[in-house]
């Protein structure tokens, strides 16, 4: 699969359409608008989804099991840096963001797929454990714990908000971030080893689009979709691209 700045799109017998948004690095809040344009249409339309992929600026999030305390820094500290800290309704704990992290958008009507909250997030968590094998790293889950692990380290944090049964938010995946900075936030409960990321574990380097796209793969196997349109940018972004990062479309 070749991922193109222009819209492509590929037709199947009529059913649901999934919307794939492949952009660059985006601030958190813009992301944050665009899901929920996005969770707001598909509530309207319940045979229509979207995938975003993204990179987000440094900045802390502290979902609905968070908790200040999971940052081990002086919140002085962090604001020299420019680096903040947001409250999200989403489910998980404490996640740090940086480029080189994918982030992992499904704007999903649940109902439509009669899939419960759990199920939904069985096969999210698959799909980035299939997305990690192909890379030869061996990951795992944890029962009552969100999020995926290579050996005792975390490698890809999930959690997601649902609304009128439209599942949004989603999943984490460490690439080559950089990982000194894992080293002050907790990710889980009595969790001290820090973050680990694919190329770490791996041992060798990862094209991140190659990542993108055995992503989408798998994504669209666990989840088939009729039709399938990429697109670069999304009009409630602005009218200009996001910047450019590791991940912008190649």
């Amino acid at each position: 699969m070749q991922l193109h700045h222009a819209t492509c799109e590929q037709t199947t017998p009529v059913g649901m359409a999934l919307r794939v948004y492949l952009l660059g690095v985006v601030e958190y809040e813009a992301a944050l608008t665009l899901q929920r344009t996005l969770a707001f249409e598909a509530a309207g339309e319940r045979d229509s989804a979207a995938l975003v992929l993204c990179e987000h600026p440094p900045i802390f999030t502290l979902g609905r099991d968070g908790s200040p305390a999971d940052i081990r820094c002086d919140f002085q500290e962090l604001h020299t840096r420019g680096w903040h800290v947001r409250w999200v309704n989403r489910g998980g704990g404490s996640l740090l963001h940086l480029p080189g992290q994918l982030a992992i958008y499904p704007v999903l009507p649940l109902d439509w797929r009669h899939l419960g909250l759990a199920d939904y997030l069985d096969r999210l968590h698959r799909v980035v454990l299939a997305v990690l094998d192909d890379f030869s790293v061996k990951a795992d889950t944890r029962p009552g714990q969100p999020g995926v692990w290579a050996g005792q380290r975390h490698i890809a944090g999930v959690g997601v908000a649902v609304r009128d049964w439209v599942a949004y938010y989603g999943a984490y995946l460490n690439i080559n971030p950089d990982l000194l900075p894992f080293r002050i936030v907790r990710t889980g409960p009595n969790e001290y080893e820090p973050m680990t990321s694919l190329v770490r574990e791996r041992r060798a380097p990862v094209r991140p689009a190659l990542v993108r796209e055995r992503l989408l793969e798998h994504f669209t196997s666990m989840f088939p979709f009729a039709r399938t349109a990429l697109f670069s940018h999304h009009p409630c972004l602005g009218s200009r691209p996001a910047r450019a990062g590791r991940l912008s479309v190649t």
